[in-house]
């Protein structure tokens, strides 16, 4: 039991809660954030082949889908706190059986169980995200947070990886759900909305946007974690050294932060379809700019641009589902579809880089994202009319 005298709750839509909150939903998709680390950790560090590599990572993100997915069906039927104590427990018992492993099977099995549970975990968080006051802004915290750390995560790790190991990498993933583990106990309740009350009832009418608006999140996923994960080999391969790689990733991670603070602080002020298009757009030119990657001014613009864009338009993507309805269900869906994506995209990456064809990589992700482009234009454009027959959200 927690006593209350040394673990008081934090105000439930104060800006403490959505950064304890961003912690919750990044322990169980923080190896996302340090993708790149972990597929040249596994090649350099044990000798896995990039095919190999990008399964592993793969496999670990289909789990956490499949987390999504299932905790989609009784997120309304559980007492998320407990539940996301446990799943916290879990991670950390996972990440200890990985670092032993050299075999990929079985640690493509290893990191598939760790997913599942980290998934779930996340889709739990969702639901609760989907509770608070303008569901946007704790999303654009989210990612402040990811990028704050991922961007740690990348600078340092390959050399931590070079001089420790690959068990570097699980032990700094058993850190973080530590300290995780420790916030939880500031979190408030954050008791279950009805249906009844949602603002946005779920209707026939509204299915068609929904399921555009997963689609679009899939296929931005998709796209950016294609690159993403194969990022160091992408700049190898053009000549770059890996401490100028490294160094360019890490600063691109936290100028990302910029990204989510924009979401944070414009919200819903100019609607969420201006926002998405415009980020989008922007994320197009970005990724179809690492074509010319041998350009070192080129691939630092490049990678700030889709490191302020990803989090940009993700945390917009994300908050349109979850305003759908306010039970959290939808929400929940969106990190479905946001997995889904994530394991996609390397999955396709590792099979069109058998020879190393980095160019069709990129080719790959520009598709994808001029696709979610257009699917998430018509749910951003229906939910900014509908929203403006309700009252504005009010928020701390």
């Amino acid at each position: 039991m927690t006593n209350s005298k040394f673990f008081r709750p934090v105000d439930a839509d104060g800006m403490v809660a959505r950064i304890l909150l961003s912690f919750l939903a990044t322990a169980g998709l923080f190896y996302v954030n340090i993708m790149p680390a972990l597929i040249d950790g596994l090649k350099e560090g044990i000798g896995f082949t990039n095919k190999e590599a990008g399964m592993v990572g793969s496999f670990n993100m289909y789990g956490g889908a499949c987390g999504a997915l299932l905790i989609a069906f009784i997120i309304r039927r559980i007492s998320w706190k407990p539940v996301a104590r446990w799943m916290l427990l879990g991670l950390i018992v996972m990440d200890l059986l990985s670092m032993p492993v050299r075999d990929p099977v079985l640690l493509m099995l290893i990191r598939f169980a760790h997913g599942c549970i980290g998934g779930a975990l996340v889709g739990v968080g969702f639901s609760v995200f989907a509770r608070t006051k303008a569901p946007d802004r704790t999303f654009g915290i989210l990612l402040l947070v990811q990028a704050g750390a991922g961007g740690l995560g990348v600078m340092f790790l390959p050399f931590l990886v070079a001089s420790f190991g690959t068990p570097v990498l699980f032990i700094t993933l058993i850190g973080f759900s530590v300290i995780t583990l420790l916030m939880l106990q500031f979190l408030p309740a954050y008791e279950r909305v009805s249906p009844a009350a949602s603002a946005l009832p779920a209707a026939p009418l509204l299915l068609k946007p929904l399921l555009l608006a997963l689609f679009s999140v899939f296929l931005f996923q998709a796209a950016n974690m294609g690159l993403y994960a194969f990022i160091i080999g992408l700049g190898k391969n053009a000549g770059l050294e890996i401490a100028f790689i490294s160094d360019t990733l890490g600063v691109a991670n936290w100028l990302g932060m910029l990204g989510a603070l924009l979401v944070v602080v414009l919200s819903t002020r100019f609607g969420i379809f201006k926002p998405i298009l415009g980020g989008m757009l922007v994320a197009i030119i970005g990724s179809w700019a690492l074509l010319h990657s041998d350009v070192k001014s080129i691939w630092i613009s490049a990678n700030f641009i889709t490191g302020i864009t990803w989090n940009f338009c993700i945390a917009y993507l994300l908050g349109m589902c979850a305003r759908f309805d306010q039970t959290g269900q939808t929400a929940v869906w969106g990190g479905f579809a946001s997995k889904m994506g994530l394991a996609s995209g390397p999955m396709l990456g590792s099979f069109l880089l058998v020879q190393n064809n980095y160019a069709l990589l990129v080719w790959m992700a520009v598709i994808l994202l001029v696709i979610a482009t257009v699917a998430s234009g018509i749910p951003a454009w229906r939910l900014d009319q509908s929203a403006k027959h309700l009252p504005p959200a009010s928020d701390h």
